[in-house]
């Protein structure tokens, strides 16, 4: 079983409108190329230093998730929506009181949409980005602005069994092996890693997790300067179980596109089962 899927890469900014044009100009590439699935890059629709609280939405409505499901329909292809702000935890009524964040902060949230337009699953970016780099922006303390996820998500789609991580997750190799654990065949991460740790970090670590878990990667970035402050390493790759990048995009917006092979991944599994050698 072959399918084409697609990472594109963004240069987002703090204007939602403008964001949303231009992912949906990168989106229609993709499909043009016969991608059934597509991943955004992190924060695609807004990339803004501030607080995130005045761009979220709650879970199910919102001109942001209306984007997403429209498209994802229009296209008929299944769309890894990057994070997208929410201000509502999932998985619990609206009338139940811990529903709703309301310390100023919100959820990093990961939505998948299918061919038909539907929400198919939600990730919460579980590892948060608190750290201290030596560029212009020099301190970032995402948990300032967001609440970390605490669920580990995959799915069984027409593509091969999807699991979703984000950016800093890429340096927590337990969450990858878990999915492997789970049956996850391409795990998605969009990303907006900086110049300096991307440079040093970003393609060991994609290559690693893929390898080490025997998976497609489908690594989604920003790439390029957003601000006075923040720059992004770009780098979108797609790499296969064997640790191969496929496809890739240096920096600047643009798309990466790639035949997965669902049969080699097996073989592959098949002929080093490592699923069947853990001692730990």
């Amino acid at each position: 079983m072959t399918e084409v899927v697609a990472a594109i890469q963004m240069v987002s900014t703090g204007d939602v409108d403008a964001n949303l044009a231009a992912a949906a100009q990168l989106i229609t590439e993709a499909a043009g190329a016969n991608a059934k699935l597509v991943s955004l890059p992190e924060v695609f629709a807004v990339l803004e230093g501030g607080p995130m609280q005045r761009f979220g939405e709650i879970e199910g409505s919102g001109k942001i998730q209306d984007f997403l499901s429209s498209q994802a329909k229009q296209h008929g292809l299944i769309l890894v929506g990057g994070t997208i702000p929410l201000l509502s935890r999932p998985n619990t009524s609206p009338a139940d009181a811990n529903h709703m964040i309301t310390d100023g902060r919100v959820r990093p949230a990961c939505l998948v949409y299918g061919s038909d337009g539907k929400q198919i699953a939600r990730y919460d970016k579980m590892h948060l980005f608190d750290v201290k780099v030596a560029d212009q922006q020099a301190n970032y303390s995402e948990s300032r602005s967001y609440e970390p996820g605490d669920e580990i998500v995959s799915l069984p789609t027409e593509t091969g069994h999807l699991g979703l991580t984000v950016c800093y997750d890429l340096r927590f190799p337990e969450l990858y092996r878990e999915l492997f654990k789970r049956g996850a065949e391409i795990v998605t991460v969009p990303s907006a890693f900086t110049v300096v740790t991307g440079k040093a970090h970003w393609e060991t670590l994609i290559r690693a997790r893929a390898i080490e878990n025997q998976c497609y990667i489908v690594a989604a970035a920003q790439g390029g300067k957003h601000n006075e402050k923040r720059e992004t390493w770009g780098h979108t790759m797609i790499v296969d179980p064997w640790g191969t990048v496929l496809d890739s995009i240096e920096s600047g917006a643009g798309v990466a596109v790639a035949t997965i092979d669902l049969e080699k991944l097996r073989e592959i599994r098949e002929k080093m089962p490592i699923a069947d050698q853990f001692r730990l």
